[in-house]
């Protein structure tokens, strides 16, 4: 809760958020907005993907007053693969969920997470102070401000130093996810949603363009494709992994099974078409 309201007066201060009026014990007072959060599919609207990409450029830029270590994924993924391998079990009677949980297993989660280690082991990604959770629902729209200008990230909890690719990545994934669903699985997903090619040199571009990077000719962006892709993987694989720890831990109704199978379908989906997002090669594993 401290280190989340630190992070929050500092956007606050940095007019990236909303303000903040006060803090008290197990609370805060913040700014109320005229808005609502986006959906899922304006995430594909070109004006609101470049706002998007801007709007993560300026967060990158941050240098905020925390542990610059890179470690958030590698140490929320084997915590919660231990979790997952060691602590989660179902009644036999609950045969829905023991079968789902049972085709999770299948997927050889441990033995993927070191492979997913060497992928990302072998493409080059700046560490910067990341949200980590840019989707749909942590991004507010406000209408009546000017187009380019609209759109006001929230939700900081899980904000830290990451890798610039995975959170562009995650965004990416969170292009086939919606969370408008009132009836089980409580979740829409569509893996054809996920942003192609054109629609991701669209943003990466704004990105570089917002952040001052130079591009060398296409070269950057090339390489900021394969990387954010490649982290993409890692985006899938930590969701899988969280969502059936969930099952354990969380009163929410959500259909976190189903969603830790969506998420690694999507992971192995993703795999196979890495390369056909960048013209730049990363060597074999």
């Amino acid at each position: 809760m401290v280190l989340d309201s630190v992070i929050f007066a500092l956007m606050s201060e940095k007019k990236l958020g909303p303000k903040l009026y006060g803090v008290f014990t197990g609370g805060r007072l913040e700014e109320y907005i005229p808005a609502r959060c986006l959906l899922t599919e304006e995430l594909h609207i070109p004006v609101i993907s470049l706002e998007c990409a801007k709007r993560m450029a300026r967060i990158h830029q941050l240098h905020m007053p925390l542990c610059k270590e890179p470690t958030y994924i590698w140490d929320a993924m084997k915590r919660w693969l231990d979790e997952s391998l060691n602590e989660i079990t179902f009644d036999q009677s609950d045969v829905d969920s023991t079968v789902k949980f049972n085709k999770l297993l299948s997927y050889n989660l441990a033995e993927e997470y070191e492979c997913l280690k060497e992928t990302l082991a072998a493409v080059h990604s700046p560490v910067v102070f990341c949200h980590n959770d840019m989707q749909e629902g942590n991004i507010l729209f406000m209408e009546d401000e000017e187009p380019g200008n609209q759109l006001l990230p929230i939700d900081f909890e899980y904000a830290g130093y990451n890798y610039r690719g995975f959170d562009i990545g995650n965004h990416f994934c969170e292009w086939s996810y919606s969370y408008k669903n009132d009836r089980p699985p409580y979740y829409h997903a569509s893996l054809a949603d996920y942003p192609s090619r054109d629609q991701q040199l669209l943003f990466i571009r704004e990105y570089i363009r917002e952040s001052g990077i130079e591009n060398d000719n296409g070269e950057t962006e090339e390489k900021m494709l394969l990387e954010v892709n490649t982290y993409a993987l890692a985006s899938h694989f930590m969701w899988t992994l969280w969502s059936i720890v969930q099952t354990r831990i969380s009163h929410i109704q959500f259909g976190y099974l189903d969603y830790a199978l969506a998420r690694i379908e999507g992971y192995f989906w993703l795999k196979d078409r890495i390369n056909t997002f960048s013209n730049h090669q990363t060597r074999k594993q």
